[in-house]
């Protein structure tokens, strides 16, 4: 019986930080649609697919060497990536990397330096929150 008990608490005391992974990531979408939705009234939700269009895209206001956030990440979210000095970058989907976008310092500090280097300006809060909801969904 105490096994069994000792089990049960291992357990959830290993699936514990998995939850409170899927809290942060949904507490950093609830703030990008706050944003959104003060941007546009209109704002309906996030979009996965509209998040993938982002991610592939090429852009030309950003860094020559930095088109598309595939030009460092990878077309799949679920294969690893390398920075321009040849740096490995862990894959960008959260099945791979569960701790990914969890913390909203690291995940806006990303945010404004990619966006930058890629589209040359900050991304817009619904840009973030679907190109979030890809790499959720992946």
């Amino acid at each position: 019986m105490k096994t069994q008990k000792a089990t049960t608490l291992l357990l959830a005391a290993l699936l514990l930080p998995l939850g409170s992974y899927a809290a942060s990531r949904d507490e950093l979408l609830a703030q990008y649609a706050l944003s959104a939705k003060a941007a546009s009234p209109a704002f309906s939700g996030f979009s996965a697919a509209r998040g993938e269009k982002l991610h592939v895209t090429k852009f030309a206001g950003g860094k020559a060497e930095t088109p598309a956030c595939t030009a460092c990440h990878a077309d799949s979210p679920r294969s690893a990536g390398r920075t321009p000095a040849g740096k490995s970058i862990e894959a960008l989907a959260v099945s791979l990397t569960p701790a990914r976008y969890t913390d909203p310092a690291k995940v806006e500090k990303w945010f404004k330096r990619n966006c930058n280097d890629v589209l040359g300006r900050e991304c817009t809060p619904l840009e973030k929150g679907d190109w979030l909801s890809y790499m959720i969904s992946q």
